[in-house]
Formats: structure tokens, C-alpha cells, sequence
């Protein structure tokens, strides 16, 4: 295991990459150095022929609580806008390094898992959750819309009504609840995720490795398709909305632990 005071631990053990995000002070909120390792993390597996299955959870107490909003929605917007706004990007690059693995991936929701946060969780194949579990898809209260997980992937996951509910919203939902609409597909004690994590990747793991990869990518054909346009079009309005005055209002209501009020500018 890689060092605990990097943001994004990777381990592999019997065919199986565990990748944990390790900033638990934080709720492991995601800065430029943790979507970085990510990144990493997802290349290393696509190197490595031994790794037939993926765990991806958090450090508790939470799963993951989105952007790190004083780096990256505060600290750095102009550079946030920019980036966002590259000639053509094909989206953001942590998720498309997600979502490009073609190996199954488990996401052990061990707490809150909101705004992207949320979104790596619907980048998993699988999702467990803890009991302690909630969901939330927070973008619109940052004067934002979501990425590929849930523009893309929750609709096709919950349906188009609920999507929208959850997206226009911005509601965090709990564990049970996210249970009942088909978003994850158990939920356990707390004590009992990870292990039954494990478990379920050492059955996926003790297959045939070649045809998983191509179950995968036969089952993302026909139940999502293609993100890189789409991508596209979610990174631009992005990188515009991040120079909204709303989008700024939302960081900093945030911050201040207040109602956000938007002008529509």
C-alpha cells in the first residue's frame, strides 16, 4: 500500500485493485492532487494484466464528498474554468479514466457520497453501501450541473424521473432509499462492507479474465454508450458556468453555512 498521507491509496492482492480515498479529514473531498491519483490509479490498472476486479471506497467516515470547494470552486475557479474550457476535451479526465477500466468495479459506498462524489460511486458496476450511507447529487445548489455519473449513468440507473428529481433537486438520499430505487444493490452494517466487498470481487475475480472485460464492455454498449461526446459538451458547460456569479454564490454559501442566492448571473 502506497503512503498514508497520499490522497488516493492502491493496493492489489489476488486479482483484486483496492483503490481508497485517503483524505478522512476532509471527507475525502476531491482536490487536483486527489483527481490526479485517481487518474493514476486507473492507469496502473489498465497496465496490469493481473488485475481482474476493482474496489473503489473511502477512508470514514465518508465515501467521498465531492470537489474540495475552498481548492477548487474558490481557490483556483479561474483555473478550474480553464482547464474545463480546453480545445475539445473529451470530459473530465478522472472520469473518463474511470470510466475507459475494463475491469468490473465495485464501488464499497462506506459513507456520504455527494456531488462527484456520487457520480464516482455511478461509475462502478456495483454498488454496496453501508448503512451510513447517503447520496446526493449537489451540483444545482453550486449553481453547476453533474458529470457523467449523473447526467449519463444515473438516468440509465434509477430511470429518467428519478434522475431528474435527484438532479434538480440536489436531495441527499440515504441508504435505504437509494436501495428501494435500485441504485445499489445492497446494503450492509457497516462492519460487514467491506468484507462483503471483497467477497463479491473474489467471485468476479475467479473468472475468465479476457471475457470479463469483453461482459463489460459488451454490457456498457447496451446500457450506456458512448460518453466522450457527451463528455465534451459537460465539460464546456462547465467551464462556463464556473464563471457564473451563481456558481461562485453556491461555493460560498457553502463555506459561510448558508442559503445560497442565486441572480441568474
Amino acid at each position: 500500500m502506497t503512503d498514508a498521507a497520499e490522497p488516493v491509496l492502491y493496493e492489489v492482492a489476488d486479482h483484486i485493485a483496492t483503490i481508497t480515498l485517503n483524505r478522512p479529514e476532509a471527507r475525502n473531498a476531491l482536490t487536483w492532487e486527489a483527481y490526479a491519483a485517481l487518474e493514476k490509479a486507473f492507469a496502473r490498472i489498465a497496465a496490469d494484466p493481473e488485475v481482474r476486479c476493482v474496489i473503489i471506497t473511502g477512508s470514514d467516515p465518508a465515501f467521498c464528498s465531492g470537489d474540495d470547494v475552498k481548492q477548487i470552486m474558490i481557490g483556483s475557479r479561474d483555473d478550474t474554468a480553464k482547464r474545463l474550457l480546453q480545445p475539445r476535451p473529451s470530459g473530465t479526465p478522472a472520469a473518463i479514466a474511470a470510466l475507459d477500466c475494463d475491469r468490473p468495479i465495485i464501488a464499497a459506498v462506506n459513507g456520504p457520497a455527494v456531488g462527484w462524489g456520487m457520480d464516482l460511486s455511478l461509475f462502478a458496476d456495483i454498488r454496496l453501501a453501508s448503512e451510513k450511507a447517503k447520496f446526493g447529487e449537489l451540483f444545482i445548489k453550486r449553481g453547476l450541473i453533474a458529470d457523467l455519473g449523473g447526467l449519463w449513468r444515473l438516468p440509465a440507473v434509477v430511470g429518467p424521473a428519478k434522475a431528474s428529481e435527484l438532479l434538480f433537486t440536489g436531495d441527499v438520499i440515504d441508504a435505504a432509499e437509494a436501495l428501494r430505487i435500485g441504485l445499489v444493490t445492497e446494503v450492509l452494517p457497516h462492519a460487514e462492507l467491506m468484507p462483503r466487498a471483497r467477497a463479491m470481487a473474489e467471485r468476479i475475480a475467479a473468472n475468465a479474465p479476457l471475457a470479463l472485460r469483453y461482459m463489460k464492455e459488451g454490457l456498457r454498449r447496451t446500457a450506456y454508450g458512448d460518453a466522450r461526446e457527451f463528455g465534451s459538451w459537460i465539460s464546456h458547460t462547465l467551464g462556463l458556468l464556473f464563471q457564473t456569479e451563481d456558481s461562485k454564490e453556491g461555493a460560498m454559501s457553502f463555506v459561510e453555512k448558508r442559503a445560497p442566492v442565486f441572480k441568474g448571473r
